[in-house]
Parts: structure tokens; sequence; C-alpha cells
């Protein structure tokens, strides 16, 4: 494969359990770069109640660099307070310029330090390796996993190195944010808990069991049944939001100054297209090459409720008895010493939107309200530090290797 078409020609998986298989994954190219980015303090800012714009800016990362390197097709995650991307050395230039104008926009219209950097494969050693899988959610979307460790000891570069941090030029130009829409309301979980759920694998004896994963994901599947009992986006409960005030963070984001009067215009456009876009849906109108009446369902089936970046992330829907289910047979893990988990709990979900063609090329970011993975990050490093020294240590002792692991007894 040639290195800039890597994630383009790499064949999609059809079944997410199968994302728990090493043998799943390729090496990314040498050459390729690591974009890593994420809200410093994220927690301080969900607590005084800018969970919504944390989650925007980490949306916002991803949407500046797929239009900045389009039409080359580049995986990415998606983890709450920010993001990873991966980029050939074709497209590193007009994406660290796309970075440096998410972290400017960051400061200028939310207030927010986020953190950009961006770290060649190539300082990775041979036991940092970055290896990548694309599973096929959908006929339209298709969501990339990485595990290896070398995207956990990047992210630890970047925080703790500043030669592969950006700063932030006074003159950098506007990020093409096209395609950047948060206008659906927060959707409430049917059973009253929504989980955003972080677990990682701890290493034992030097070795990483990434086939952990695929027992975590069996007795997920034991407790809440098949992935269509804990989807956290129900068509029927998708709605399109037409309070102004909720339209903000994208307003911020999008607007083409941080002017009250930009901000307003563009407002009352959103507002008059979420408009539009109700009646479209209730009318089951097809207009513009798109079915209305089936987009929520279109919606649904390209979210990222789950995916893996080194650790499992799971968005997950379910009754507070299935809460405490998933957390008691988590504890007894650590308790083991295989993993550590961090989970947060909120009653509803939130979707941040990356529309770059409403009939066939849209994705649709999911985290729990409230805080979400960000918060849940936060207690997972909380439980590594009682395990191992620090979390630097583990990124260190993160050198996935195959190993025996866990027969994989059922497909997803």
């Amino acid at each position: 494969m040639a290195s800039d078409t890597f994630y383009a020609d790499l064949p999609p998986l059809n079944q997410f359990l199968d994302l728990a298989n090493p043998h799943s994954y390729v090496e990314a190219p040498a050459d390729w770069y690591a974009l890593i980015t994420d809200v410093v303090a994220s927690s301080q800012a969900i607590a005084r109640g800018q969970y919504k714009e944390v989650n925007v800016l980490g949306a916002s990362s991803i949407m500046a660099v797929l239009n900045a390197v389009a039409p080359l097709e580049v995986p990415f995650v998606f983890g709450g307070d920010g993001a990873l991307l991966l980029v050939p050395p074709s497209a590193v230039q007009v994406a660290r310029s796309a970075l440096l104008a998410i972290r400017a926009l960051a400061r200028d219209a939310f207030g927010l330090d986020l953190r950009v950097g961006i770290v060649p494969l190539t300082v990775l050693g041979p036991q940092q390796a970055v290896r990548v899988a694309k599973f096929r959610f959908s006929p339209a979307y298709c969501q990339a996993s990485f595990i290896g460790g070398g995207l956990t000891y990047a992210t630890e570069l970047v925080k703790t190195d500043p030669t592969y941090r950006l700063d932030r030029p006074d003159d950098c130009t506007a990020a093409n944010l096209t395609g950047l829409e948060c206008r659906w309301q927060d959707i409430p979980s049917p059973s009253g808990h929504t989980l955003s759920l972080i677990v990682a694998a701890l290493p034992s004896g030097g070795y990483v069991n990434e086939y952990l994963y695929s027992e975590v994901l069996e007795t997920i599947h034991d407790i809440y049944g098949e992935w269509e009992s804990y989807h956290p986006v129900a068509p029927a409960d998708l709605n399109l939001s037409l309070n102004p005030w909720r339209l903000r963070a994208e307003a911020k984001a999008r607007a083409k100054s941080p002017q009250w009067r930009d901000r307003a215009t563009y407002t009352a456009r959103a507002y008059l297209e979420s408009l539009l876009g109700l009646g479209l849906m209730r009318f089951n109108v097809q207009a513009g090459g798109v079915e209305w009446g089936r987009y929520k369902a279109d919606v649904r089936a390209a979210s990222d409720y789950q995916k893996i970046d080194d650790m499992l992330r799971m968005v997950i829907a379910g009754s507070p008895a299935q809460t405490e289910q998933i957390v008691a047979y988590l504890d007894d893990r650590v308790a083991q010493g295989h993993l550590v988990y961090g989970v947060h709990v909120s009653d509803r979900a939130l979707m941040t939107c990356l529309i770059m063609d409403r009939r066939d090329r849209h994705f649709h970011l999911i985290d729990g309200a409230d805080g979400g993975y960000a918060l849940a990050a936060e207690q997972l490093k909380a439980r590594l530090q009682g395990k191992v020294q620090n979390w630097q240590t583990y990124s260190r002792l993160a050198r996935r290797r195959q190993s025996p692991g866990l027969k994989l007894r059922r497909q997803a």
C-alpha cells in the first residue's frame, strides 16, 4: 500500500469483537506522524460547566485536520477532551497549521488551553508500536482503532517534552471547521444511566494481554445484551435543539469572528437550518440526495460509541443495576492486577457531528454528558497510580506484544 493511501486501502473489519484481536491490526507506516490534542485542566473546565466546550474543542481538532488534508483519508479517535490522528508526511504541514489554528481558537473563543503536538512515528522504539485497524459501523462509516502502546507513549511525549508541542503563533490563520455541528439535544438514556467507560489492560510479567479486551466485551454483552441493547443513541430520542443558547459552543467555534454580531448571525442561520431539518425529517422528504426520513437511523449507525486507542473506550446506555454489575466485574479484575478502568455516570449522552457529506460521509462523536471520557480518564489515572509509580511508568510498560490470551468465544 502506498503511504498516503495506507488507511484508505486498509480493509475494514465487520465485527467489533475482531478489534480485541491483536492479529487484526497492521503497522502504521513508519514515516507517518501522530497528532495529539487535549484540553489542559479539562476536569476544572468541566466543573465550571464547560463540558460542551471541552467536547467541541476535541471534535474541532479532528474536523480541522480532516478539512486540511482532504481528500486524504486518515485515521482518528475522539477522546472527549482531545483527539488522536495519524497523517502521512505529505499532509503534516497543513495539519500542523490546522492544529495551531484550533489552539488559538481554544484560547481566544473559549478561554481554554488546548495542548497540541506532533510526534514522528520514527522516534518511537520497537516496543512502542502503532498498529491500526478499521471497523465498519455502517456502509457510510468506518472507525479507526489503535493498539501497540505507541500512541500512549507519544501522548506522554507531548505532555512532558516541549520538543513535540506546538506553540501558538500570533499570525496563524483561522481553521476550516466547515462541517462541525452541535445541534442535537443531549440524548437521554432509556434506562437511566449513560456510562463513559475506559479500560486499560495492565502489563504482567512485561506483557500486556491484549486479548483481555475480548473478555471485557463479552462480559458487557452478558450484562447488557448485544450492541443494540446498549447503544447510547436511540433514533426516537434524537431531537434537534431549537434553543439558541445550546448552539453557543458551535457559534463560538465557527462564527466569522468573536464579535457578538457575527456569533448572533451564525446562531440565527444554524437555528433556521435546524428548523428546516426538523421539517425534512418529520415529513420524510428526500432532498439533496438525503433520505431525511431515515437520517436519524443513519446518525445512529455512524456514531463512534465504542473504539480502542491502546485502551477500550465505550459509551454505554443501561440501568443502574447493570452499572453495578459491570463495575463489580471490573473491580474484581483490578484486584487481580489485570486492568485499570475509569467510569463516569450520567443520565444522557452528548453528540458532536462532523459532516463531510450528509448523504454518505458524516461522523458523530459520542460522549457522556457532564464530563464523560475526560472524568473517566481522571479516575483511571488515579487507579493506575495505585498500581504503578505513575502514568509515565505505564506508558513505558505498555509494550504491546503477542500473548496467548483468551480464546475468542463469540462474535459480536
